[in-house]
């Protein structure tokens, strides 16, 4: 299994950079996220999983799988529209991955020079892609690129981790990139913790106050 890589090194600088979120890594262990190295079918994943409920989600990707095997721009442009939107997905997002798998063929998108480029500028590729904004662009930098360094504004569940960790009313923009700015160069690692701490059973075990986290059970005792 493909999983998100990081060890020791990014661990103790998180946790010196900001010693609330180190108790919670402390408390939590290891977090192993599953990793696409294939961009084009983790793009086809992202976007079947857009607005719709994970279990929904894992069920038109299964039928996506059984349909095409490894998807492949030219297998998606050789298949029946119709055929796509029988795996349960919208006309609108049918034509979304059609079009990611147009622009991979005629080089618009240069699948294979993304590794090399700056973040910014792989934002920029993707979501000049129809039916990819930000946030996804931002997934697949981790989940496929495996870039080192991501801390998302757009996801929800990273926001509100880190206002329950340091009990924040609010966080505008500003404070949020003080945050990127301090788990930088590893906030991606961040961005795992901070995700973990939100799901279960992680939520009602890490509790976060004034005086700092406290975290009820442990990572053995609860897995």
């Amino acid at each position: 299994m493909n999983v998100f890589p990081y060890g020791e090194t990014e661990t103790r600088y998180l946790s010196r950079r900001d010693p609330r979120l180190g108790r919670v890594i402390e408390a939590i262990g290891p977090v192993e996220r599953t990793v696409w190295p294939d961009l084009f079918g983790a793009l086809c994943r992202s976007i079947i999983g857009q607005q719709i409920s994970n279990r929904a989600a894992a069920t038109v990707r299964e039928r996506f799988g059984a349909l095409l095997g490894e998807p492949t721009p030219q297998r998606v442009l050789e298949t029946d529209p119709s055929a796509l939107r029988a795996c349960g997905m919208s006309l609108r997002k049918v034509g979304y991955i059609r079009s990611a798998a147009a622009a991979v063929l005629d080089g618009t998108l240069d699948v294979a020079a993304l590794g090399e480029l700056p973040d910014a500028e792989v934002v920029r590729q993707l979501t000049a892609l129809p039916g990819v904004g930000v946030w996804t662009a931002e997934m697949l930098m981790i989940f496929s690129l495996r870039r080192p360094d991501v801390l998302s504004y757009d996801d929800l569940i990273v926001r509100r981790s880190l206002m329950r960790l340091h009990g924040l009313a609010e966080l505008d923009r500003t404070r949020f990139a003080a945050f990127r700015e301090r788990y930088s160069p590893f906030g991606s690692v961040a961005s795992l913790y901070l995700w973990e701490m939100a799901a279960e059973p992680w939520r009602d075990l890490v509790r976060c106050g004034p005086d700092g986290v406290e975290v009820v059970g442990t990572q053995k005792e609860e897995r």
